[in-house]
């Protein structure tokens, strides 16, 4: 029988890619639940594709919109963002995809979890936010969670056969993003077209930005804790620009698996959602012959400011990385909405790139988001061994106080 799976966030990156997977086999899967959050059109282009029993738009002002485009099919349609965490439970449901950005995958992933179903995790904020909450359930209602990001993938699939005592040190390997070679002063004039241009992956807008700051590598130190039991002082971040090598795993007797591959999240994805068998495919291989040699660098923490953040975080504990979390969310919308690109001028050296000057009134720009982090972790309460209410409380207030922030500087305070 074919695997029924619910795609929160099938209108993504990640989600339109597991839909690749599908198209690949057919036979093994069934989209059972899409949902997508104002992207109402290519949910209604998806629900006519693979007809799915539910779909949901978060965006309630277009629930008339989706409804009446499927109203000649069977396909239940559902609005809000209660409805994601009543289809993760769909007692159908075999595999739950959480493939949804930011603090909006909390809940749902709990959900999903308190109803027994395997969880193919791509929302980095759900382990981010509430790892010790979301793994100690897991734990009592034995559900697997399985790594849908690249990096976790390849420690996981490097830990297939080996005992979590026998780990010394995990290695996360980083592009560095498209700022990796990039001054002080050159980053204080970065747009966000630049931002978004990452190197070596295809991702949404937030992950991208995320990328370009380094936050995301701090988050997926963060994940590796609670995936693989393993304290931050064991997981190392290495700057690895060819992305060839996904991560690592140093063992007790000094012997290293890591798992290398062409940058395609495609592959990731497959492995979650046939784990533990190995399914063929098509995408593209390595070619040995034509590899670029491989380097690692050592990350520079003074220019890219978040990393040491997030290991900030986990020493803190409690609620520090969910207010981390909450105010990265807020930085990283205000830098997108608020720094466009008005000239191209060559820096010294001969690179081109694009933006020297940014408008005004711009909201926050990218050198700030880490201080408007690290203010908001200073004045959020911590608390310790919180609750779900008490992780939604300290997102909320986070919120508040990192957007208080942005106003102020975009307002030259």
């Amino acid at each position: 029988m074919r695997k029924k799976l619910a795609l929160l966030g099938s209108t993504g990156s990640i989600g339109t890619q597991a839909l690749e997977v599908v198209d690949r086999h057919p036979d093994l899967y069934e989209p059972y639940v899409l949902t997508a959050n104002h992207r109402a059109d290519l949910l209604i282009s998806q629900a006519r594709k693979y007809k799915p029993q539910s779909v949901v738009i978060v965006d309630e002002a277009k629930y008339q919109q989706v409804r009446e485009a499927l109203r000649d099919t069977d396909v239940q349609v559902f609005a809000g963002k209660e409805a994601l965490s009543q289809v993760a439970q769909n007692s159908e449901v075999d595999v739950v995809l959480v493939a949804l950005v930011g603090f909006a995958g909390l809940e749902p992933t709990l959900s999903a979890i308190e109803a027994g179903k395997t969880i193919a995790l791509a929302n980095k904020e759900t382990l981010v936010v509430a790892g010790e909450l979301v793994t100690r359930l897991a734990r009592e209602r034995r559900v697997a969670i399985l790594p849908v990001d690249s990096e976790h993938s390849a420690i996981f699939q490097s830990l297939v056969g080996e005992r979590m005592d026998e780990i010394e040190e995990i290695v996360l390997t980083s592009s560095g993003g498209p700022f990796r070679m990039f001054s002080k002063e050159e980053l204080e004039q970065v747009s966000v077209e630049q931002a978004m241009r990452h190197p070596r992956w295809e991702m949404g807008a937030k992950i991208t930005i995320d990328s370009a700051t380094m936050m995301n590598k701090g988050f997926e130190v963060i994940e590796a804790k609670w995936l693989f039991g393993v304290g931050q002082e064991r997981i190392r971040v290495v700057v690895h620009p060819e992305s060839v090598v996904h991560s690592a795993v140093v063992f007790r007797d000094g012997a290293v698996k890591a798992q290398l591959g062409v940058p395609d999240m495609r592959i990731p994805i497959q492995y979650a959602l046939s784990y533990p068998q190995r399914l063929s495919s098509d995408f593209p291989r390595l070619d040995w012959y034509r590899m670029q040699p491989l380097t690692f660098e050592k990350p520079d923490t003074e220019r890219f400011p978040c990393l040491s953040l997030a290991y900030e975080a986990l020493r803190r504990g409690g609620t520090a990385p969910c207010v981390m979390n909450a105010a990265n969310e807020v930085a990283n919308l205000a830098f997108r909405e608020g720094i466009r690109s008005e000239a191209t001028k060559p820096f010294p050296g001969g690179r081109v790139w694009d933006g020297d000057r940014q408008t005004r009134g711009t909201k926050c720009p990218f050198t700030r988001i880490a201080g408007i982090i690290e203010k908001t972790m200073d004045t959020v309460p911590l608390r310790l061994s919180p609750t779900l209410k008490d992780y939604i409380e300290c997102d909320r207030e986070a919120r508040l106080v990192a957007e208080e922030l942005t106003r102020r500087q975009g307002d030259g305070h």
